[in-house]
């Protein structure tokens, strides 16, 4: 064992063990996040127009301070970006994580000199928690490849501009700086495809022991090695044992990421986004990603089925059950005020805090009441994975309202990389885990209001050349894994 293995378990025992300090007193640290977030922003332009100097309590906090998205923020957001301090957070922010929203275009997501540390300090502390509860620091001698945006920043008022993952490699820290791939050049190519052969060149012969992205892209890698090579992934990284992800889940992915790799290796899920590092999983043994009470962010929860009521209850950490759907509400160290992230959560543990995303409170699918959500397609796709022999390599679902002929149905649309033996048990598979999850749907195919689903082979690289098609080719994008309307579906019909 090196010394530099030697040094991170040891580093490793003394933080996780500073967790612990506000793990143990979640309700007590959320109202000390609360009162710190309050009492910093009173003077601002959004917290005088706000009454934060009357705000004692979260109670008082929901009466003055409505639930938003970035719409709602967005005149502030625009007098940051023109350059104004002291409106959403006193002075200015560090940088604009710039993003691309479906009804607002370019959004730019202030990062603070506050809030970003808490970026940086989570994703260290997801590797810290897992080298203290496996007893395994040995990738810290090899190479690790991070899959992200471009590092290259521009300017918007005299604040730095760029993607969060571009932001983010600046504040690699100087004892990884050696072991990090891609060279610096190469995480500056734009070009996505261009890009991956680039960083197969560059790691195609180096020891990579942690290879962390979102899954669809490393696959991409992936398979770009195995063509160069004709080897497994594992056989030309032997010591490769961590995948990190985030932003989608990995469980679609898990057979076909095994076949490349030749071998299961250890993975860690992230709950990043612009808006904020929110949670982590910090155990391989239990469900759940640890939500972050400490990291200057307040969390409201509302329930998802409650969310577009005219006045829905916002409830605080200590009001949560356990397999509820919430839509999480967030206010920040980044001058974010009761801010609609977009993404539905529910609590697998209480004790500590622990959560899994279920989907978006925008993609879901309710063309004849059903109310479908992801965490629902997502688990009945791995119960008929399971049963037959077929993986994937994408997929999404999309309701089709006036079909041809007979009822209407939910389209499955899957690109497959082994198409299981019988398509049409494997479509009963999925119908079935459906109907027990969601009694809405269930009432609907009993009550001949919707037929079975039907599923619609996407052709191979189909939603690689559809993700091409609108922009979003690699990176941090994703692919929705339903939608309300058949905006994408139609697009995977004309890409044959």
């Amino acid at each position: 064992m090196s010394l530099k293995s030697i040094a991170a378990k040891l580093f490793a025992t003394r933080e996780v063990g500073k967790m612990q300090r506000w793990i143990k007193k979640p309700v007590e640290t959320q109202a000390r996040v609360f009162h710190q977030l309050i009492k910093t922003a009173e003077q601002t332009k959004f917290g005088k127009e706000h009454n934060f100097s009357l705000i004692k309590n979260p109670a008082d906090f929901a009466q003055q301070v409505p639930v938003c998205d970035y719409e709602g923020l967005r005149s502030y957001i625009d007098s940051v970006v023109k350059g104004e301090e002291d409106i959403l957070w006193p002075g200015k922010p560090l940088y604009f994580a710039k993003t691309s929203g479906t009804t607002s275009g370019a959004k730019y997501i202030p990062l603070t000199k506050e809030s970003m540390p808490t970026h940086i300090k989570a994703a260290r502390n997801a590797l810290l928690c897992y080298i203290k509860e496996t007893g395994n620091a040995n990738f810290v001698d090899g190479k690790m490849i991070f899959l992200q945006g471009s590092p290259e920043l521009t300017q918007k008022s005299g604040i730095s501009l760029g993607r969060l993952s571009g932001i983010v490699a600046h504040y690699v820290p100087s004892y990884l700086l050696k072991n990090r791939l891609p060279s610096w050049e190469t995480n500056c190519i734009e070009d996505w495809e261009t890009k991956v052969d680039a960083i197969v060149d560059e790691t195609i012969d180096q020891n990579m022991t942690v290879i962390s992205g979102i899954p669809s892209w490393v696959q991409m890698y992936f398979e770009r090695l195995i063509e160069r090579t004709n080897k497994p992934v594992g056989d030309l990284f032997k010591k490769f044992n961590l995948f990190i992800y985030g932003g989608v889940n990995f469980e679609p992915y898990r057979a076909k990421f095994e076949q490349l790799i030749g071998r299961r290796v250890d993975s860690i899920e992230l709950f990043p986004a612009s808006e904020g590092f929110f949670a982590f999983q910090d155990s391989q043994k239990n469900k759940g990603l640890l939500l972050l009470l400490d990291s200057g962010i307040f969390y409201e929860f509302i329930k998802a089925d409650e969310f577009f009521d005219e006045n829905p209850s916002r409830l605080t950490i200590g009001d949560v059950k356990l397999d509820v759907n919430y839509v999480m509400i967030i206010s920040t160290t980044a001058g974010l005020w009761a801010y609609n992230l977009g993404d539905t959560i529910k609590f697998t543990s209480i004790s500590p805090y622990r959560v899994i995303v279920t989907g978006r409170i925008k993609h879901f699918i309710s063309a004849f009441g059903e109310h479908v959500i992801a965490n629902e397609v997502e688990n009945a796709l791995n119960i008929a994975l399971a049963k037959e022999e077929a993986t994937i390599n994408e997929f999404t679902v999309a309701p089709q309202v006036n079909p041809a002929s007979g009822l209407p149905y939910h389209e499955w649309l899957i690109e497959f990389n082994q198409e299981p033996k019988d398509l049409s048990a494997f479509a009963e598979a999925i119908d079935q885990a459906m109907q027990q999850q969601n009694t809405y749907y269930d009432d609907l195919i009993s009550g001949s209001i919707l037929r079975p689903l039907k599923i619609t082979r996407v052709a191979p690289e189909g939603f690689k050349k559809y993700m091409k098609s609108i922009g979003k080719l690699g990176g941090q994008n994703k692919l929705p894994r339903l939608s309300n309307d058949r905006k994408i579906a139609d697009v995977l019909e004309t890409l044959k």
